[in-house]
């Protein structure tokens, strides 16, 4: 109950409060906390998640690095600050990962050692509300000088958490610890005051949620004051350190913005921030460049995995169609990025397309950066490589670990979405959901083996009145035959809107819907233009990318070819541990084991290609 008033809050504060009374946004997600994930994909992965990869980060955080020593050192005002300048930010994020955990999850201990770190946070903030382990340690004075410092950057991260862990719990000390450093800042920046343009975003979109939380539309001004800094010239103005506008997302004001540059994380992080003001405000304008920019991303810039960001070298982008394989960066949090951008999207339009690069980005490219065992992390996600690039158990800059640990147990919130007329079923994934409809709690159960098989039921389990409501399901673009059935009955000719087949009737407890979607082997091409993929073709099944791995294929791995007589079979791989299923291709005398690209490096060291040469026929 306790979860269910704080969301009733949340959205109170979101239409209710403020300056804003609508939203410009068409459909609202069903909250994480109600939908109780249940299948064999990804109900295992969480459970790896609670047990192991939390236990990882917060390990790291206390013992085997000095993160958690920096807010101890900074509450005593006295030793030395260890690591890189925005490390809190890993701290925050796994907090967050915590939260999240947690309002599924109840766990005493779990939320015990939250506890532990929150106090230790609150002792670390100054008496003004500023709070930063680098710059209390390093000097005060050295504070807002550099704006690629990550400032606002690591305290847009203290308030996600703070946020999830009110959310989760109800306590609120790091949630008035958080409220506290806002308010310091906005005595320091905003209209008459300093101007700033935060090197690394993130703090925009956190603004946001404070606002949801608290109600207050301050905050949400000062998210949208720091979007409409940016292009103007005030970049690094009267700081320290250089400044490249374009890799800044700096280079011309946000509304004008058309083409995706820079540094990868920080535009996504960018593009959600405008998202949720945007639809807070009713700025069509946001909305609009964020249509271009979209078309940029996903048409020119976006690898077959959903990851995006091509250059080692800013970690982000050159020019378009630039997508190299073996130096393909991709970084984790860019394909987490993906998704929070997409989802947001889809928001505004009700169009699959979103949720089709979401589902695209989750299963592949943020899906790569944990292991099977949950124990190790990608920051770099390659499309080939030579048998040298590895999963770590830690990074000296930790922010994809961290990041993956945050995403992981939030995944229920992709799944579905609400609106004035309609359910939305976004992603088919096993789970039993309560959804609040006009004031009463209508009761969901999807069952599928998604995504190695494309059949999914859907159940109307509670209803404590006929549910009046269309239910919407998704039709993913890699799908193109479909048969839909409800209550044993075949659904001929259904209405297709944006990518989504429209079911509107009346609904009552025990009717059933029945979705297969055909999930044929397919090879893909990629865009011309894109030169590294020439003579290449890659192999999709439903969501997954597949690639080729040397564990698999000793013998015959740079003979390896697909071409228009290529066969396929699927089966359970033997090696890989959570039912994986494999796909082996057979061209000529050549056969050879595929395994899904999210599954690589799992084993022995070796090879691997997810673009696979191809012969004419």
């Amino acid at each position: 109950m306790k979860k269910f008033l704080i969301s009733t809050l949340i959205l109170a504060a979101l239409f209710g409060c403020g300056k804003t009374k609508q939203t410009l946004k068409m459909i609202e997600p069903v909250d994480f906390s109600h939908v109780k994930i249940s299948d064999n994909f990804w109900a295992p992965r969480l459970k790896c998640h609670a047990e192991t990869t939390l236990a990882v980060c917060i390990d790291q955080i206390e013992n085997k690095t000095g993160r958690i020593r920096n807010f101890e050192n900074a509450a005593k005002g006295e030793g030395v600050h260890s690591g890189i300048f925005f490390d809190d930010s890993d701290v925050y994020k796994a907090l967050e990962g915590i939260a999240y955990t947690l309002q599924n999850n109840h766990n005493p201990e779990l939320e015990k050692k939250a506890d532990e770190w929150i106090d230790k946070f609150a002792a670390a903030q100054q008496p003004d509300g500023y709070i930063n382990t680098f710059y209390t340690l390093t000097g005060l004075e050295n504070r807002w000088k550099n704006m690629d410092k990550h400032e606002m950057y690591c305290a847009g991260h203290m308030i996600e958490a703070a946020t999830a862990y009110f959310q989760a719990t109800g306590k609120r000390k790091l949630l008035d610890v958080s409220i506290r450093m806002a308010d310091y800042m906005m005595s320091v920046f905003g209209p008459g005051k300093r101007h700033w343009v935060p090197g690394h975003e993130e703090i925009e979109l956190a603004l946001v949620k404070l606002y949801g939380v608290t109600g207050n539309g301050k905050y949400l001004d000062l998210a949208n004051w720091l979007l409409e800094e940016r292009g103007h010239g005030h970049g690094s103005m009267g700081g320290e350190g250089t400044w490249d506008p374009a890799y800044y997302q700096d280079d011309k004001p946000v509304r004008e913005m058309t083409d995706i540059a820079g540094h990868a994380v920080r535009s996504m992080y960018l593009y959600c921030g405008m998202a949720d003001v945007a639809a807070l405000r009713r700025d069509t304008g946001y909305v609009n460049a964020m249509n271009r920019l979209w078309d940029d991303v996903v048409l020119r810039n976006m690898y077959v995995t959903g990851g995006i960001g091509s250059s080692h070298r800013n970690e982000g982008f050159t020019e378009d169609y630039d997508l190299p394989n073996y130096e393909a960066y991709c970084e984790t949090c860019a394909s987490v990025g993906m998704v929070y951008w997409n989802w947001r999207m889809n928001h505004f339009t009700g169009d699959s397309k979103y949720i089709d690069v979401l589902e695209r980005s989750m299963y592949n490219g943020a899906l790569a950066g944990i292991s099977l065992a949950g124990d190790r992390f990608f920051y770099v996600n390659p499309l080939a490589s030579k048998g040298n690039h590895h999963r770590k158990e830690w990074y000296g800059c930790a922010c994809c670990p961290s990041q993956i640990s945050r995403f992981l147990p939030s995944i229920g919130n992709y799944i579905y979405g609400i609106s004035a007329d309609a359910i939305w079923v976004n992603l088919y994934t096993g789970n039993t959901a309560e959804i609040d409809v006009n004031g009463k709690t209508v009761t969901l159960r999807q069952e599928t083996n998604y995504p190695w098989d494309g059949k999914v039921t859907l159940t109307v389990v509670a209803a404590s009145s006929p549910l009046k409501k269309s239910i919407r399901l998704r039709l993913p673009d890699w799908c193109k035959s479909y048969v839909i059935t409800v209550n044993g009955k075949a659904v001929t000719s259904p209405t297709i809107e944006k990518g989504y087949a429209v079911l509107d009737r009346k609904w009552n407890s025990g009717d059933s819907i029945i979705l297969s979607l055909d999930m044929p082997v397919k090879v893909v091409a990629a865009d011309p233009n894109v030169k590294e993929n020439i003579g290449k073709r890659a192999v999709r099944r439903g969501p997954l990318v597949y690639c080729i791995e040397e564990a698999d294929n000793l013998n015959d791995f740079d003979r390896i070819a697909l071409s228009p007589e290529t066969v396929f079979d699927t089966a359970t791989h033997p090696s890989l541990p959570g039912g994986i299923t494999a796909i082996t291709a057979t061209t000529g005398s050549t056969v050879f084991t595929m395994i899904p690209y999210y599954a690589w490096d799992n084993r022995e060291p070796g090879e691997m290609k997810a673009w696979i040469d191809y012969l004419e026929q």
